[in-house]
């Protein structure tokens, strides 16, 4: 089964009926056409002489990137959020600040956790000179020195929760879109997301393969050794200029939907490429040689099969089953039914019946126009 799925049957029974009508409208006006009218010349059309190529054999899928790096920015202390200090879907560097709580609160939690420690650390040293005395008990020195180590960790905890009402960006990144506005009560537990960052350079992009496209490769999955380069192909259908590489392989196939997930690293420096996109994957599993190259509008899919038409022998148009492969860019790979020097026609298909005469050109090339008759030269005159 080939990679990339072949249009659609009715589609196919459309442009196969229109052939058809085509021709029967051609064969119905040379019918009717008057005696003596002049004849009608052979269509023009334009054709590919097809030669055998070397390309690299792949297997196409779809996928979706995301961000090499997705982090929650999360509130560390409780209050009412003051200000939003980025702007939304901005690139930002880390320990930028993006989010301001309510200080005041903490500003006096602090002023009373120094003014204890200072208590504590003038006690702790008042009692250092009498327990050197032996004028006090050992255990009120030792109490005075707990209760002065516990001071200093109230003021320090003091301290970086009055830093937390700054909620800084963790890593540098794109910002998402705030989960908080100014005014709102943020909490310290569950409900503390305020945004997410996204880092996009470089990008992943995730993907599975299904058992039909794993057949194709060695040992039914995919490996270090029989994938060779990794493309992306994006929406409209353009061929990323960066490749990538594989930088995570499922050591199991997933048991529900026969399928080993995959994914991918490319740069992505200029911010090309989104988290969230809808794109294709390319991967390239070796080469195949002595096939053609032949564009998607020229493959005719019926009934029983792919065709192409040709202009054949006295340039008549000649059907010829062909065995496409995958799709390689804009051109459909054929596998077998053509051979070196074959005119494939990749225009007018809708007009063409078997056996019709054509007239062939080249690509960029115009349709030949007869040479004009030429005048008859004038009787000599008639010496008196």
């Amino acid at each position: 089964m080939n990679s990339v799925n072949l249009p659609q049957r009715s589609t196919l029974s459309t442009l196969i009926g229109a052939m058809a009508l085509g021709a029967a409208l051609l064969a119905g006006c040379s019918d009717n056409k008057p005696a003596g009218g002049p004849p009608m010349g052979p269509m023009p059309v334009t054709v590919l002489e097809v030669q055998p190529l070397k390309v690299p054999s792949s297997v196409e899928v779809m996928a979706q990137t995301e961000g090499a790096r997705e982090t929650e920015v999360r509130a560390r202390v409780a209050g009412i959020l003051v200000k939003r200090l980025y702007q939304e879907g901005e690139t930002v560097k880390a320990g930028q600040p993006l989010f301001q709580i309510d200080r005041s609160s903490y500003e006096i939690a602090l002023a009373e956790a120094k003014a204890k420690a200072e208590q504590t650390s003038r006690e702790m040293n008042r009692l250092k000179s009498l327990i050197e005395a032996k004028a006090i008990s050992q255990k009120e020195f030792d109490d005075a020195t707990s209760a002065n180590a516990i001071a200093q960790a109230t003021l320090r905890q003091a301290q970086l929760n009055l830093s937390w009402t700054t909620v800084t960006a963790p890593v540098s990144g794109t910002t998402g879109r705030a989960a908080k506005s100014e005014g709102n009560l943020i909490s310290a537990g569950a409900d503390s997301l305020l945004t997410s960052i996204y880092q996009s350079n470089p990008i992943w992009v995730r993907f599975s393969l299904g058992d039909s496209d794993l057949a194709k490769l060695a040992g039914g999955r995919v490996t270090s050794k029989n994938v060779s380069g990794v493309e992306l192909i994006l929406a409209d259908g353009t061929v990323y200029p960066k490749t990538g590489k594989l930088n995570f392989m499922a050591s199991n196939i997933d048991t529900t939907l026969g399928t080993q997930a995959l994914r991918a690293e490319f740069d992505n420096h200029d911010n090309q490429l989104l988290p969230g996109q809808f794109v294709r994957i390319r991967l390239l599993t070796g080469e195949r040689d002595g096939v053609f190259l032949v564009p998607q509008s020229a493959v005719v899919q019926t009934e029983q099969g792919a065709i192409v038409m040709l202009a054949g022998e006295g340039d008549k148009v000649t059907p010829r089953p062909v065995q496409p492969g995958e799709w390689r860019g804009k051109d459909w790979v054929i596998l077998g039914g053509l051979k070196a020097g074959d005119k494939v026609i990749i225009d007018n298909l809708i007009k063409l019946r078997p056996g019709a005469p054509v007239a062939p050109h080249g690509p960029g090339e115009k349709p030949g126009v007869p040479a004009p008759a030429k005048e008859a030269a004038p009787a000599p005159a008639k010496q008196g």
